[in-house]
């Protein structure tokens, strides 16, 4: 890894633990965006994911149990590389990450969508996305993304208010 990658890396964790939201309790605000992100997207699964250092950690979720999954299972992780909406068509046709474990294994995703979470001081901390357990050809629609956006904007508002 290079120098400066390894210097954003530090910054982008720094401002994720000022926020003081890893680990925290559900709360209402948050279990309603994923909520809505599922309705809107018409998927089973729907998650705000948090990259931390070795892990992501969902602050809220509808379709799964777990609350938090190694880095090398997260494709929240790859998203937050890009400043826009990451769709993978296929999970499974896809060489990022068809050797995923939660792609080869239970619940077996085979499609993601997500928009990564990116504050005011342009750090992203993680993503709201959606996922299914079938390959959806074309992803969302434009509806659809246009409102996952909407959805992810106010999920950054939330997460900034906890700074005071």
């Amino acid at each position: 890894m290079k120098m400066e990658t390894v210097a954003l890396e530090g910054a982008r964790l720094a401002a994720l633990h000022r926020y003081r939201i890893l680990d925290t309790g559900t709360e209402a605000d948050f279990d309603a965006l994923v909520e809505q992100a599922r309705t809107l997207c018409d998927t089973p699964i729907a998650l705000i994911s948090l990259i931390d250092a070795e892990r992501q950690w969902f602050k809220a979720r509808v379709g799964i149990e777990e609350c938090e999954t190694p880095l090398e299972t997260s494709v929240c992780a790859i998203a937050i590389r890009q400043g826009y909406l990451f769709q993978i068509e296929d999970l499974a046709a896809d060489p990022r990450t068809a050797r995923m474990s939660l792609v080869l294994g239970g619940p077996r995703i085979r499609f993601y969508a997500g928009y990564p979470l990116i504050t005011s001081a342009r750090v992203a901390l993680g993503s709201l996305c959606v996922i299914d357990t079938a390959p959806r050809p074309g992803g969302l629609d434009a509806d659809q993304r246009e409102g996952l956006m909407e959805l992810a904007d106010e999920a950054v508002r939330l997460i900034e208010r906890r700074a005071g």
